[in-house]
């Protein structure tokens, strides 16, 4: 799936990462969401490589980064440390500077990452969501209805892993699939890398600790950075018609979060990157190019 890319296991901060990297010029990490692996970029990564020098990478928990314990406060899998296994990462692939593309929970860290590390974000292109605090805050039934995998996932362990682990296939599936495209965006190859990590008890297991993390201390270090914004350009895209489309204001919500916005719904819906990767290379490809001009 991505030709002429290079394997790496390299340490973050508190788990080994697995990806690839590939390309020349600027340097763009791109991070997957929930339930997926790095392997979502793979329509896109390559075409970005003629003119980046990509980066993706499992987020821990995922694909075949490592799996931290946890604990109480699901500390290890709060946005803050996934993010600082991305800056670690890439500084040792010799980037101290880059541009980050995002979508779902990868999205989350790279708004950590860019609150955080604010010198070595460039810019930030982030696919269907809206921030965290403000998505749990402005919940209403259309909503839960529509992301009640956030209310599951969240639930004490370990009945939510005991649930999925039952049938891990058939549960990627159904979630997966229950949008209009169903299961067509998902190629044969990429499709076998999500559901060969997800049969693995312990993703499951990180799986949830990431939604646990999001509910708890996520909202609280977004509490505490005291009206403080994203400083770089942000690039907001979103299914049009889905969830996010429908629930959310979803410029608004990132204008209260950062400095300099622009997006818009795209058609597709909520896996953009391979429901319709020529828009998202094109918009991606846009707007990271224009740092350098």
């Amino acid at each position: 799936m991505f030709e002429g890319f290079k394997e790496f296991d390299l340490s973050g901060a508190g788990a080994t990462i697995h990806g690839v990297t590939g390309g020349s010029g600027p340097a763009l990490l791109l991070l997957h969401g929930n339930p997926q692996t790095h392997a979502m970029w793979h329509k896109i990564a390559p075409r970005l490589a003629q003119d980046f020098t990509v980066v993706a990478a499992d987020l821990r928990g995922y694909g075949r980064s490592s799996k931290p314990p946890s604990d109480a406060e699901h500390t290890p899998y709060s946005k803050r440390a996934m993010a600082a296994d991305m800056v670690k990462v890439m500084a040792q692939l010799g980037h101290d500077r880059f541009f980050v593309g995002a979508h779902d929970r990868g999205a989350r860290v790279a708004h950590r990452l860019a609150l955080d590390w604010p010198a070595r974000v460039q810019r930030l292109a982030l696919l269907d969501i809206a921030p965290t605090r403000e998505m749990y805050r402005l919940t209403d039934e259309a909503f839960a209805r529509a992301y009640w995998h956030w209310f599951f996932m969240i639930q004490k362990a370990p009945l939510p892993e005991q649930m999925m682990a039952a049938d891990p296939e058939a549960f990627w599936r159904w979630r997966c699939g229950a949008g209009p495209a169903g299961m067509t965006p998902f190629s044969a190859d990429a499709l076998e890398d999500y559901l060969a990590a997800f049969r693995d008890p312990a993703t499951i297991t990180a799986t949830c600790e990431d939604y646990r993390a999001s509910a708890g201390i996520d909202i609280r270090h977004d509490d505490e950075d005291g009206g403080r914004k994203i400083a770089c350009p942000l690039l907001a895209l979103w299914g049009a018609g889905g969830a996010v489309d429908r629930c959310f204001d979803v410029l608004a919500l990132w204008r209260a979060r950062a400095e300099d916005v622009r997006g818009r719904a795209v058609p597709g819906g909520h896996y953009l990157a391979e429901e319709n990767p020529d828009l998202i290379y094109q918009e991606f490809h846009g707007f990271f190019s224009e740092a350098e001009r």
